[in-house]
C-alpha cells in the first residue's frame, strides 16, 4: 500500500488523475481505459467513474496496488 497526499487547499483529486499521478498509468487514456474496464476499485467497490472525487481516507487499488488518500497537513 502507499500513500497519496492531496496538495494543500485541495479537498479532492479525480480517479483519472489519481492513477496517474500515484503513477499507475502512464497516460490518461490508460486510466479511462482501465476505469471502464472495471480494473479499478475505490474502498472495496468497482469505480467506473472516471471523474469520481477521490477525498482524504479513500483507498483506491488498481493493478494489485492501493494507494490511501491523505489530506495535505
Amino acid at each position: 500500500m502507499s500513500d497519496f497526499t492531496l496538495r494543500a487547499g485541495e479537498d479532492y483529486i479525480k480517479l483519472g488523475q489519481l492513477l496517474k499521478a500515484a503513477g499507475l498509468v502512464d497516460e490518461g487514456s490508460d486510466a479511462k481505459y482501465a476505469i471502464e474496464q472495471e480494473e479499478v476499485t475505490l474502498n472495496g467497490q468497482v469505480c467506473t467513474m472516471r471523474g469520481k472525487k477521490i477525498y482524504d481516507g479513500d483507498t483506491v487499488e488498481f493493478n494489485h496496488e492501493e494507494i490511501h488518500v491523505h489530506k495535505h497537513a
